[in-house]
């Protein structure tokens, strides 16, 4: 009878775990996110926990429609210069302070004014935030922006508690999502626990949330394998059979909007005295040494489509003629000695993980055959970005998860002005174009300024576009509801465990 009972009473302790352990959605990231505040915040990972933790005034689909969130609906005046929405009247922030129109405010404001802020570019053309009455925010804007309202969909449109801002907002975030932040142990986890109060906390079914950095693709999926994780992000394309052949997961890709480049350091620090920076003909050569095809097929498998340019395929401003095929060394190797060179030295900063190791490796052989001698310097990516940021490189890893608009691919790239300019690329015609695309609605006048952007790229070449990403997630059978999104971003609403 006692053996009896012990049986029981452990089977209890198992069923209680097993139940206790289904609370918990792991997700497995390739990187550690940087800061965890919006405004300040420049990694892709970092988008994917503020995914579940900070609502936005407005979201996306995954056919990329816009749709209402923390803003329930929206107008635009005619003259496109003022955007006025209506809020939600039921959603708090995770210190239970209301989510209204002040606080909105505040939140833009301090996205446009904060001096280390990376949204300032995003909402450049918001002149002033009113809040008329508690439910009401209005945008002044200096200019029509077709190109907002998609920022506001993303880390420009995230709500913070306005209490929080001068209480660590980056290492203790409270913002407004369904879930809430609980810990973090850096480049180990990130815990997040589901927020009762939330607006549309019964779509929510997890307790909790762990999102674990790691780096090494093998490592990422065996433990998907092992059933230690419940999602991965970016499945290696050489794991993806691996993926499809395993009967306890799915593969799930979506086509991405973004891209993986490479930045020259024009004008960012004592790093930028280098010939790339002095000569466009020796960036040029370096854009001829890079066979893109070979990326593709090496390393990505014919996952990563080459790319020439920051606008997707999908894109209205995609344009096809920036694109060619193959690599020309002999070419870029005259351009060098056109430049007065014989062999240009330079290095790359790039970000430690499996993937971006192995297509530096292959541009560091093709660059060698151009006549460029490449040292290669991995960094933990956190660290790439505070590298990229205070110009402490010579080239460096520049990729971008994408946008729905093509202004949100390019303007704060290249701008003189854009906060993600980290190497300084400033050309006074080159922003008259971008500001006059962001504020022309027709699509077709878009497209050609972009084209004439683009032309004078192709001239300058201050950044080298090598693929466009896609965004392949790998994720436990057991899990139903899970949609990929072109944006890359993990959604949880309506995710949940498959009833046996």
């Amino acid at each position: 009878m006692r053996k009896l009972c012990l049986a029981m009473a452990m089977a209890g302790m198992l069923a209680s775990g097993w139940a206790q352990a289904q609370s918990t959605l792991r997700i497995g990231l390739q990187d550690d996110p940087d800061v965890l505040d919006p405004v300040r915040a420049r990694t892709f990972v970092g988008r994917i926990v503020f995914a579940s933790l900070c609502d936005k005034l407005v979201d996306i689909t995954p056919d990329l429609k816009i749709v209402p969130q923390l803003a329930q609906s929206w107008t635009v005046a005619d003259d496109g210069k003022t955007l006025t929405f209506k809020l939600r009247t039921d959603a708090v922030f995770h210190d239970g302070t209301p989510i209204d129109a002040a606080a909105v405010k505040a939140n833009l404001d301090r996205a446009r004014t904060q001096p280390d802020s990376n949204r300032k570019s995003e909402l450049a053309t918001v002149a002033s935030v009113e809040a008329p009455d508690a439910g009401t925010v209005v945008l002044k804007l200096s200019e029509p922006d077709a190109s907002l309202l998609s920022q506001l969909s993303d880390r420009a449109g995230m709500m913070m508690s306005p209490a929080s801002f001068d209480k660590d907002p980056g290492g203790k975030p409270v913002c407004s999502g369904p879930y809430q932040f609980k810990e973090r142990v850096q480049n180990d986890r990130i815990v997040l626990e589901k927020f009762p109060k939330h607006w549309d906390a019964a779509n929510y079914h997890f307790d909790r949330l762990v999102y674990t950095p790691i780096p090494d693709t093998t490592v990422r999926l065996n433990n998907l394998r092992a059933g230690d994780l419940d999602i991965i992000e970016r499945v290696a394309p050489s794991d993806a059979k691996a993926v499809k052949d395993d009967k306890n997961l799915r593969l799930a890709p979506v086509t991405g909007l973004g891209f993986q480049a490479i930045s020259v350091n024009l004008g960012n620090g004592a790093r930028a005295d280098n010939p790339l920076a002095k000569d466009k003909r020796v960036r040029q050569a370096l854009d001829l040494a890079i066979d893109r095809d070979v990326l593709n097929q090496v390393v990505g498998e014919g996952m990563f489509q080459p790319a020439y340019q920051p606008f997707p395929p999908a894109s209205f401003a995609y344009d096809k003629a920036s694109e060619h095929k193959g690599r020309d060394p002999q070419k870029a190797q005259a351009l060098l000695k056109q430049a007065g060179y014989d062999r240009v030295k330079f290095e790359i900063t790039y970000g430690n993980n499996t993937t971006m190791q192995q297509v530096f490796e292959l541009v560091q052989a093709m660059g060698a055959e151009a006549g460029f001698d490449i040292t290669l310097r991995p960094v933990e990516f956190a660290s790439l970005q505070s590298s990229l940021a205070r110009g402490d490189f010579e080239v460096g890893q520049s990729g971008w998860s994408g946008r729905v608009d093509p202004s949100g691919n390019i303007h704060q790239y290249v701008s003189c002005k854009g906060n993600l300019n980290d190497g300084k690329f400033c050309d006074p015609a080159v922003d008259k174009l971008l500001n006059d695309a962001r504020a022309e609605s027709d699509e077709a006048k878009r497209r050609a300024l972009y084209d004439q952007v683009l032309a004078a790229m192709q001239d300058q070449r201050p950044i080298v576009y090598l693929f466009y990403l896609p965004w392949t997630f790998g994720v436990q059978k057991k899990l139903d509801g899970f949609v990929p999104y072109p944006d890359g971003l993990i959604r949880l609403k309506g995710v949940s465990l498959a009833k046996k």
